[in-house]
């Protein structure tokens, strides 16, 4: 996983240290040597992730933190704090102004890079969730923005706690149980997953010295399936512990504390947490009322023409002038007038929500169907190549073509196909108007072409079917 990693010291021999080690990996990294400087390159470039060492002269890492999670436009850049202090109320401070982990001088390079990734992967689903909220508040009357700010009146939190000894669980359970309206202790995998499978959780903590069980056998387990796949974890694990604690951070850890654990950091660290998955739940909940509203199509269920273009345009905006490998797959059904004409609008109206359900099947989780229009669909596809788009194209034309569809009246089946066509921006094109204006081009040249096939938009020459020898 690639990202922009800002690293913040005023020493430059280690900012160099930490730029080798993070370009040895393929991350792009931006260097700041002063608070001021690291404010103005993290508000400009806004990086995936801050590195910032804590004692600088003039502006120190506590307020270098302090601001950023003051700023709506940095507060949600996570931020790892790189000291030479092991001091349990330096910890605290940072913590308290929002750092969201603590490295130690010198960096064991295995914590560094499962961070980083860690991180970087929480970073992006906040940030998805942000967009749709930033899309959300443009289309509908519901309320801007949630924060973490907003969230700052803190509820009592049910919470899951795996630990098989007994004195360090009664140790755990005395500590956590003011915060908790529920405290459920439990000492196996089993049991623990049975019961966070309940889904009524705000947080899970385990322990990683278990006597019989293997806790990152059950953090996988619960990162499998969907009902419990957004719950926070937080590890409690040995000092030194580094190859169990990147693997535990890979498999999707949101948090760890270290032995002995300390009352005040633990509460600290399940606060945090607990607050961040109730923000994202308001998001997902302001996300879902935003759908219902004004987002979705009522008939099939995907986004409306309204979203797909809001969408578009925020890409765009985000790309500064221009984006890459950002396709777009316009289709329609071919002789849909046809289907109505023949067999009625309710028939078409099954067909219609029947090729809805077959273009969510074929693209991947983070692709954006739409309906356009009509018998019209558009599918946004970042990060996605003419060549990678075609395919998908190629198997969502034959996912439709190639099996009739059942329809009530009358009974029986009809076998309707699709053509698309296929554009994708590059560096010069800095309009979401032009890109959509390429991709319907390419869709009436499949049309004028015969049907039933996938055509490609070329800027210097016709449009070409892809992949190549789809044509019939």
């Amino acid at each position: 996983m690639s990202a922009r990693v800002l690293v913040v010291d005023d020493i430059d021999v280690n900012v160099r240290l930490l730029e080798a080690k993070l370009l040895s990996e393929y991350y792009e990294v931006l260097t700041a040597s002063s608070g001021p400087s690291a404010l103005e390159i993290a508000k400009r470039e806004k990086p995936d992730i801050v590195l910032l060492d804590v004692m600088m002269p003039g502006m120190d890492g506590l307020e270098v933190c302090r601001r950023l999670k003051a700023d709506p436009d940095t507060r949600y850049i996570p931020i790892v704090m790189v000291t030479a202090l092991s001091d349990v109320s330096d910890r605290l401070k940072g913590l308290e102004v929002g750092a969201d982990d603590f490295l130690t001088k010198p960096v064991n390079d295995l914590a560094l890079f499962a961070r980083v990734r860690s991180l970087v992967r929480l970073k992006r689903t906040l940030d998805e969730w942000l967009l749709r909220e930033e899309i959300n508040g443009r289309l509908t009357a519901l309320p801007g923005e949630v924060s973490l700010d907003d969230l700052e009146l803190f509820h009592p939190a049910r919470m899951l706690l795996l630990e098989d000894n007994g004195l360090a669980g009664q140790k755990l359970t005395n500590i956590l149980q003011p915060m908790a309206s529920e405290l459920v202790l439990v000492k196996t995998n089993t049991e623990a997953h049975a019961r966070a499978s309940e889904g009524k959780f705000d947080l899970i903590i385990i322990s990683m010295t278990l006597e019989r069980d293997d806790p990152l056998r059950l953090l996988s387990q619960l990162r499998a399936v969907e009902q419990t796949r957004q719950l926070p974890v937080l590890l409690i694990l040995d000092d030194g512990d580094y190859p169990r604690l990147a693997k535990g951070l890979d498999l999707g850890a949101n948090d760890y504390i270290i032995r002995p654990v300390e009352r005040n950091e633990l509460i600290a660290r399940a606060r945090i947490q607990i607050k961040r998955k109730r923000l994202q739940d308001q998001l997902l909940e302001n996300y879902k009322r935003g759908l219902t509203l004004a987002l979705t199509d009522g008939l099939t269920g995907l986004y409306n023409r309204r979203y797909v273009t809001a969408h578009l345009d925020t890409l765009f905006a985000r790309g500064e002038g221009g984006v890459k490998d950002l396709a777009v797959l316009m289709f329609d059904i071919d002789r849909f007038k046809q289907v109505n004409d023949s067999y009625g609008h309710g028939v078409g109206d099954e067909v219609l929500i029947e090729v809805a359900k077959r273009a969510l099947s074929n693209v991947r989780g983070f692709d954006l169907v739409g309906r356009y229009g009509g018998e019209e669909f558009l599918i946004v596809m970042p990060e996605s190549t003419m060549a990678s788009a075609g395919a998908v194209a190629d198997r969502l034309r034959r996912a439709i073509g190639d099996h009739p569809m059942r329809v009530s009246n009358p009974p029986g089946s009809l076998t309707i196909t699709v053509s698309i066509g296929v554009a994708v921006a590059d560096g010069n094109c800095s309009q979401p108007a032009q890109l959509l204006k390429n991709a319907d081009e390419a869709l009436f040249a499949a049309k004028r072409a015969g049907r039933n096939r996938v055509m490609a938009w070329e800027a210097d020459g016709p449009h070409m079917p892809l992949p190549e020898g789809i044509m019939p």
